[in-house]
């Protein structure tokens, strides 16, 4: 039976490459593509893949955010970051979201498959390059560390919170998470509060800072 992967990552072009290269593998089948977090969710639920081959940095939704999710609400399904990120913080919140392994685009296909095969028989799989990152307890170290600002936010609250800081303004957000303008205020200011923040330009320092979103 072949594994069922869902691409996700907000370039149309790497996820055409990529699936033209993983429809090659004989075990391998392409079930959907996704642009964002938000869709990545709404296939997840409608095709239940086996594998979500994730990137990190997207609009909407975040790829830490949206693998959080996805782990929680599907158990089953497992979830490999793809991204250009080796940054230590992005590595650790996607192993700390339920990522069963990360692999840097900057590596050849073949770690890719190599990776989906590996996570898919039920172990895990993290790039060389970054393996260092997690030698001895430096990952639980910095998972458990309670300097983090964006812990005590709710999963709607870190969406507007991304959704801010890439400088959408409220009835933009209105309109992608299908609420009224009223309550992405009444989440603003909850953030905000939350957040012991002022402005948008602070609000969208903390995002950068702690991955919710980048400047690339």
């Amino acid at each position: 039976m072949s594994t069922r992967i869902l691409l996700v990552d907000d370039h149309g072009i790497v996820r055409e490459g990529l699936c033209s290269l993983l429809e090659k593998q004989p075990d391998m089948e392409v079930v959907g593509e996704a642009e964002d977090g938000q869709k990545t969710l709404d296939l997840v639920r409608e095709l239940v893949p086996d594998i979500v081959v994730m990137d990190i940095t997207m609009p909407n939704l975040n790829g830490v955010d949206a693998t959080q999710q996805t782990v929680s609400k599907f158990p089953k399904v497992k979830v490999i970051a793809l991204s250009i990120h080796s940054n230590k913080r992005f590595v650790a919140n996607m192993l700390k979201a339920g990522a069963s392994g990360y692999v840097l685009k900057e590596c050849l296909f073949d770690e890719l498959v190599q990776a989906i095969r590996i996570v898919i028989g039920g172990g895990a799989y993290l790039s060389r390059q970054i393996t260092g990152m997690v030698i001895g307890d430096y990952v639980e170290r910095l998972l458990t560390d309670a300097n983090q600002p964006l812990e005590i936010l709710t999963d709607r609250e870190r969406q507007v919170l991304q959704l801010l800081a890439e400088g959408k303004s409220t009835k933009q957000i209105a309109i992608v998470l299908h609420v009224s303008t009223k309550a992405v205020e009444a989440n603003r200011r909850k953030i905000m509060e939350k957040l012991h923040v002022h402005s948008i330009a602070e609000l969208t320092k903390i995002a950068i800072h702690e991955g919710l979103t980048s400047v690339e």
